[in-house]
C-alpha cells in the first residue's frame, strides 16, 4: 500500500495538485484541480487500482509529468529527440524529489541512464494567485549532440468531464478573435511558427469542465504550440512549449536547455475565477519602477493624430491642448528620427531628424515636461530598413540565410539580435536618448514575423536577446517604463511582461472592435497593462464611427489613452472627452486594483465589473440595436447575497443621443443615495438596465450598505 511519503501534494487558496513519486520512473499525475482537503491523499498507487486491459503491455504506463516516446507510452511525448537517429526512445531510470520551498515549489530530477539525458522539473504553486508554474530543464549527457525536436514546458491533466476549448485566434487590427471548439477523442492542436507571439495565435486557452474552468498560457514570445489530447483512463493531457524549428535545439555534450514557463490554473468559478488567476499572477511577476506601480498616467500617442508628420510646433500645439484636458504622458510615436519620412527607410538610424528637429527632441521634450506631462518616445529596436545608415554599414546584422532573397514585411528587415555589435549598438543608441533627454516611457514596437531567420535558427535566440537588452536598459535606467508593441497584439505574452510594463492591445481603436479584443485579453492579463485608447471618428482601421461618450466609455475600462490631434476635438465633444479622463482618475485605483468579472446577456448586452463584492464599478456596453422590448437584467452573482446595495449611475447622458422614456427605479439611480436593492435579489435576478441603442456605454457603480 501506499503511504503519504508516495505522494508531493501542493495545496493553493483553491488549487490541489498532487503527484505519485516512484523512484525509478517519472513522477505520476494523480490530480489537479479544485482543491482537496488537507491531509487527503488518493490511497493506493494508481496501479493499484487498475487492472491491466486486454491487448494492452504488462506494465501500465500512467500519465506522467514527463510522458516519454518510444517505451510504452503511446500519447503525445513531452521529448522527441535523437542523435543521429540514436537515443530516440527515453524513459526516466531514476528519479530524485527535492523541496525548493515546503509545501508550495518542488523540483524532480530524472536521469535516463540509457539515452544519457537529464531533465529538471521543477512546479510552483503560488497560493496568492492558486497559479501552477511548470518548466523543464534538459542535459544532454551523451557524448554526441543531442537533437531536440520538442521539449515540453509542462504536462498537466484535464478531467474526463472537460468538454470544451477557447482559444483565441486573428490577426492585425483584429486579435483575440474567440475560437469554441468541442474536446473529443482527436487531438486539439494550436501552432505558432512567426517568430513572435502573434496576432493570430495566442499562446494560451481555457479548458471548461463540469464544475471548474482551467487556463495555460506560455511564458513566451517566441513560437510556441499546445495540444490536449484524450487519453486511455478518459483524462487529458494538456502540454504547452516552444515550436522549435528543425536544428533549432542542437544541444552539445554536457549543454543543457531550458523551457519557458507554463502557467496552469483552475478555478470552481468559471473563466472569471481562471482571468482573475492569472491577473494576479502577471502582477507579481511584473517588475516596476521603484517596485510599485503608480496610478496609470493618462496617455497621449501622436501617431493616428499625426503619422510621419512631424512639425514640432504643431507637436507643441498639440501638447498645450492634451494639457488642458487632463493628459499626463504624451508618447512620440514614429517618424522624428533621421531621415524616416515614410515607413521605407531609416529603421536603426535612432538619432533625431535634422530636418524636424534641428535642435533635437529637447525643445519638445522640455516643453511637454514643463507642463508637468511625461515625455515618452517610440522606438523600433529589432528592426532595419535596407534604406538606412545602419544597413549600409553593417548588411550583415541583417537575419538572412546565404543565397535565399531578403524578404521584406513594412520594407524592413529584422536585425539578429544574437550578434554582440547588434545588442551593443541598440543599447548604445538608445541610451544616449535616455541619457540626453527626460524620457520617462519607451514605446517598443516589432512590426513584422521573422523569416529567413539565420543560417541555422534563431528564433529562440532571438526572443532571449530582446530580453536580455530590455533587461540590461532597465538596470541602466530603472526610471523609464516600456509598452510591448508588436503591430498592436502581435507580441501580448506573459515573458515579455516581465521586462515591459503594459500593452499595446491592438492598431485598431474602433470601439466596438475593441470590445471584443480587450474581452480576450482580459482573460489572462489584468486591466492595468491594457492600453486602451479613444481613437478619432471615422476609425482608421475601419471607417466606422461612434460618439465620443462610446469610444472613451470603451476605453476607460483598461489603462486610458488617447490617439488623435486632440487640437481638432472641440465643443461638446471635447467637454466630454475632458469628463471621460477626470473620471478615469477618479476609478483608476479600483479599475486596476481590484479583481475584474467579464459577463454577457442576452440582446447583445455585455459586461465587466471591476473591484470586489464591497464595491463594484459595472460598465455594460450595447454592441447592436436591441431585439427586445426591454432589455434583460445584469445578474451580478460576485456579490454578497445577505447584503444590500446602492446602485448609482456615474456616467453622464451621451449629448449626441436621443434619450429614452424613463422610469422611477432608473431615476433613482442618478440621485445621490441610488437605488438600493438586495445583494440576493441582484445574484438571482439581476440589475435592470436603462433602454440603450447601439453603440451606448452605461457606467455604475455598486456599494453594499
Amino acid at each position: 500500500m501506499a503511504t503519504a511519503t508516495n505522494y508531493i501534494i501542493l495545496h493553493g487558496r483553491d488549487i490541489t495538485a498532487i503527484i505519485e513519486t516512484p523512484a525509478d520512473e517519472a513522477p505520476i499525475w494523480r490530480y489537479w484541480g479544485p482543491r482537496l482537503a488537507d491531509g487527503v491523499t488518493p490511497g493506493p498507487l494508481l496501479r493499484d487500482t487498475r487492472p491491466l486491459p486486454s491487448f494492452s503491455l504488462d506494465h501500465d504506463q500512467p500519465l506522467s509529468l514527463f510522458p516519454t516516446f518510444g517505451v510504452g507510452w503511446f500519447g503525445q511525448s513531452a521529448l522527441l529527440a535523437h542523435r543521429g537517429g540514436r537515443d530516440y526512445a527515453q524513459a526516466a531510470t531514476r528519479c530524485t524529489t527535492d523541496w525548493i520551498t515546503p509545501g508550495r515549489a518542488v523540483r524532480f530530477t530524472l536521469s535516463d541512464a540509457i539515452a544519457k539525458i537529464a531533465v529538471t522539473l521543477d512546479l510552483a504553486l503560488d497560493p496568492a494567485s492558486d497559479v501552477l508554474t511548470l518548466s523543464t530543464r534538459l542535459t544532454n549527457q551523451g557524448d554526441a549532440p543531442l537533437d531536440v525536436q520538442w521539449l515540453a514546458a509542462g504536462t498537466v491533466p484535464l478531467p474526463p468531464h472537460a468538454h470544451q476549448v477557447q482559444s483565441f485566434s486573428g490577426r492585425h487590427n483584429n486579435e483575440f478573435v474567440p475560437i469554441i471548439e468541442p474536446l473529443s477523442r482527436s487531438l486539439w492542436r494550436r501552432e505558432n511558427r512567426r517568430g513572435l507571439t502573434s496576432h493570430d495565435c495566442f499562446p494560451g486557452a481555457v479548458v471548461l469542465a463540469d464544475g471548474a474552468a482551467y487556463g495555460a498560457q506560455l511564458a513566451w514570445s517566441g513560437n510556441h504550440a499546445q495540444c490536449i489530447e484524450w487519453l486511455d483512463d478518459g483524462q487529458y493531457q494538456w502540454q504547452m512549449g516552444e515550436w522549435l524549428a528543425p536544428g533549432e535545439m542542437l544541444l552539445a555534450p554536457g549543454e543543457s536547455r531550458h523551457s519557458p514557463d507554463m502557467l496552469a490554473t483552475c478555478s470552481r468559478h468559471g473563466t472569471n475565477g481562471v482571468a482573475q488567476n492569472f491577473h494576479a499572477a502577471i502582477r507579481a511577476a511584473m517588475d516596476w519602477p521603484e517596485g510599485r506601480m503608480k496610478p496609470r498616467p493618462v496617455h497621449l500617442n501622436t501617431w493616428e493624430g499625426f503619422y510621419f508628420d512631424h512639425d514640432i510646433n504643431a507637436l507643441k500645439q498639440l501638447s498645450d491642448a492634451a494639457s488642458e484636458i487632463g493628459i499626463e504622458r504624451y508618447v512620440l510615436d514614429d517618424g522624428w528620427f533621421h531621415g524616416r519620412h515614410d515607413d521605407t527607410s531609416s529603421l536603426g538610424d535612432w538619432w533625431p531628424d535634422a530636418g524636424k528637429y534641428p535642435d533635437g527632441l529637447a525643445p519638445l521634450a522640455d516643453h511637454v515636461t514643463a507642463l508637468g506631462m511625461e515625455f515618452g518616445l517610440w522606438v523600433e529596436p529589432e528592426m532595419i530598413n535596407p534604406d538606412s545608415a545602419l544597413y549600409r554599414a553593417h548588411p550583415e546584422w541583417a537575419l538572412q540565410i546565404a543565397g535565399r532573397p531578403l524578404l521584406t514585411a513594412r520594407n524592413q528587415l529584422v536585425l539578429d539580435m544574437s550578434q554582440p555589435g547588434v545588442s551593443d549598438y541598440l543599447f548604445d543608441h538608445i541610451a544616449a536618448l535616455l541619457d540626453s533627454l527626460p524620457i520617462a516611457y519607451l514605446k517598443w514596437d516589432h512590426n513584422r514575423d521573422l523569416t529567413t531567420a539565420g543560417a541555422t535558427p534563431r528564433y529562440r535566440t532571438q526572443v532571449e536577446a530582446t530580453y536580455a537588452l530590455l533587461a540590461r536598459l532597465r538596470a541602466a535606467f530603472p526610471h523609464v517604463e516600456i509598452e510591448a508593441c508588436a503591430g498592436g497584439g502581435g507580441r501580448i505574452d506573459a515573458g515579455i511582461i516581465r521586462h515591459t510594463h503594459r500593452f499595446w492591445t491592438s492598431d485598431c481603436i474602433d470601439a466596438v472592435s475593441r470590445v471584443a479584443i480587450q474581452r480576450g485579453f482580459l482573460q489572462f492579463m489584468p486591466p492595468e497593462i491594457m492600453g486602451s485608447h479613444v481613437g478619432t471618428s471615422p476609425a482608421h482601421s475601419t471607417g466606422r464611427s461612434q460618439s465620443m461618450t462610446f469610444r472613451a466609455g470603451v476605453a476607460l475600462s483598461g489603462h486610458l489613452g488617447v490617439e488623435l490631434d486632440a487640437r481638432q476635438v472641440t465643443g461638446e465633444d471635447r467637454a466630454t472627452l475632458a469628463h471621460w479622463i477626470g473620471l478615469y482618475k477618479q476609478l483608476r485605483d479600483q479599475l486596476h486594483y481590484g479583481q475584474l468579472w467579464l459577463g454577457a446577456a442576452d440582446d447583445h448586452l455585455v459586461w465587466q465589473a471591476h473591484g470586489s463584492a464591497e464595491e463594484l464599478l459595472l460598465l455594460v456596453y450595447r454592441l447592436d440595436p436591441s431585439s427586445q422590448r426591454h432589455l434583460p437584467a445584469i445578474r451580478l452573482d460576485m456579490l454578497d447575497p445577505d447584503r444590500h446595495y446602492a446602485i448609482t449611475r456615474i456616467d453622464r447622458p451621451d449629448p449626441t443621443v436621443h434619450g429614452f422614456p424613463t422610469a422611477p427605479a432608473l431615476d433613482a439611480m442618478r440621485t445621490a443615495d441610488g437605488l438600493e436593492l438586495a445583494g440576493d435579489w441582484l445574484r438571482a435576478v439581476g440589475l435592470p438596465m436603462p433602454p440603450m441603442k447601439a453603440e451606448q456605454v452605461a457606467l455604475f457603480k455598486v456599494s453594499a450598505r
